[in-house]
């Protein structure tokens, strides 16, 4: 059977293989191209077009891009249907010749299909009509051949070890959210179960960095490729059923991932608004500039990103006494890496040469990429606000989805990297499970640290200790 090649390897600098459809015939019925690349094509050409025959296999650029964006006209579940018929139709032609030569080659290579189909998009899935079509057909390819048999086995141990460790991730993540508690709530009732801060529990900054990659890399790899396009699904205009979608925005890993990002920024402004000395919050602040340098010389950028935003958050930037008895110089060059202006246009350069380390990399620990995760979104946001999915003959835009797919595939190939640093058992679960404030009690630790500026801050103060405190 062939083989599967590294994502990385998938796409050209121009975003497609400029020779994939030499195996192809160019007068494809219904698939326009141009100087050899696919274009557009209507729908029903382009799924024909997935699915091999005696003398053709789809090029695995087309089979990710195509499995990728067909799920905005489509459910997963139809396509594997419409899938399942074509390659039953293609092995009764093999059948009806009688040649069984004919029939050795097709199976293998529509079982190569369902294993990349079940490698790359596992989630899918999870979905019983999808189970079910890929049972029946990878058995119906199988049988008799002894070889094929072991093949499918193969493939859907494969699959049922992936949907058991999503799961199993899914509960982790539902017990971290049901045990999450507020800060100021447990400071209230039971004060004396908080009384380690970060430093306590992890007084090295650089292996603060490599826990918080642990925690990158895991979440990263629990998030499907097809999460980018579900986050975006509308009603395809030239399809009438008008069932909800909701079904399709099946994002939660994704969701979790920009949770922790949150949680993160949150625990930094925590741990800088605790103590009740100056110079315990200014030692505290240094920390975390030189975790973050950590995570930048690392290349987990998403870590960055988020302990900068926390030590941005007010509550901590308007402790102005503070910040005077910090040495700043590292903080300022942080930020001017992750500088906004431009497009981001510092920290997309470091993320080019971070990208360029990890192709040469002899190390797992130079493979490392973790993308600010939010802009990687906005970025997929606005490729497909910015382009049209369907154009105005109907064809499905190829040419868009070639784009989307070289964004997620690169993803693709950060997020399979594995984490060369030892675990802390410790540290993670602190930096997992301990309580963070919520805003309105880190405006609140702020004001008692360094009182109010003028009336406004007079005001807000006097509300919170009312609401949070019950005192006047």
């Amino acid at each position: 059977m062939p083989q599967t090649p590294p994502f990385s390897a998938m796409f050209d600098s121009s975003g497609y293989n400029r020779n994939l459809y030499q195996s192809a015939e160019d007068s494809c019925g219904g698939l326009y191209y141009h100087d050899n690349n696919l274009l557009s094509g209507s729908l029903e050409a382009l799924i024909q077009h997935l699915v091999p025959n005696v003398d053709y296999y789809p090029d695995r650029t087309y089979i990710f891009t195509f499995l990728l964006s067909s799920r905005l006209f489509m459910h997963p579940y139809e396509l594997m249907a419409k899938v399942c018929h074509l390659c039953v139709e293609h092995q009764r032609l093999s059948e009806g010749d009688g040649d069984k030569n004919q029939m050795r080659k097709i199976a293998p290579k529509i079982l190569q299909l369902l294993t990349e189909w079940t490698e790359t998009f596992p989630y899918d899935f999870r979905d019983e009509r999808m189970m079910r079509n890929l049972k029946d057909l990878a058995h119906r390819m199988a049988s008799g051949e002894e070889t094929y048999r072991k093949n499918v086995q193969q493939m859907m141990q494969c699959l049922i070890r992936k949907l058991a460790a999503l799961s199993q991730y899914e509960e982790v993540l539902a017990k971290l959210s049901s045990t999450a508690t507020d800060r100021l709530t447990v400071l209230k009732t039971k004060p004396q179960s908080i009384q380690r801060d970060i430093m306590t529990v992890c007084s090295d900054p650089y292996t603060l960095a490599q826990q918080l990659t642990h925690i990158e890399l895991e979440r990263l790899n629990y998030i499907g490729p097809e999460e980018f396009v579900q986050a975006f699904v509308q009603k395809d205009p030239l399809d009438n059923d008008k069932s909800c979608y909701s079904e399709r925005k099946k994002t939660r890993n994704l969701e979790a991932y920009v949770e922790w990002f949150n949680r993160l920024s949150y625990l930094v402004a925590t741990e800088i608004c605790m103590p009740v000395k100056k110079k315990h919050r200014a030692r505290m602040i240094e920390y975390f500039i030189d975790v973050a340098r950590e995570c930048f010389n690392i290349g987990n950028f998403n870590s960055l990103m988020a302990i900068i935003s926390g030590m941005n958050m007010s509550p901590v930037s308007r402790l102005k006494k503070t910040w005077a008895k910090v040495k700043t110089a590292k903080f300022d060059i942080l930020e001017h890496q992750m500088d906004p202006s431009s497009n981001f246009y510092n920290y997309r350069t470091a993320l080019r040469g971070a990208a360029q380390r990890s192709l040469t990399a002899h190390s797992s620990r130079e493979k490392i990429v973790i993308p600010f995760f939010s802009l990687l979104i906005k970025d997929i946001y606005f490729l497909n606000e910015g382009c049209v999915n369907r154009l105005p003959n109907g064809h499905v835009n190829f040419e868009k989805f070639w784009e989307l797919a070289k964004q997620v595939s690169e993803f693709m190939t950060w997020k399979q990297v594995e984490c060369p640093f030892e675990r802390d058992r410790k540290v993670l679960q602190y930096l997992l499970s301990v309580p963070v404030f919520s805003e309105d009690a880190l405006y609140l630790a702020s004001y008692e640290s360094e009182g109010p500026e003028n009336n406004i801050e007079k005001d807000r103060w006097k509300s919170l200790r009312s609401s949070l405190l019950g005192r006047v």
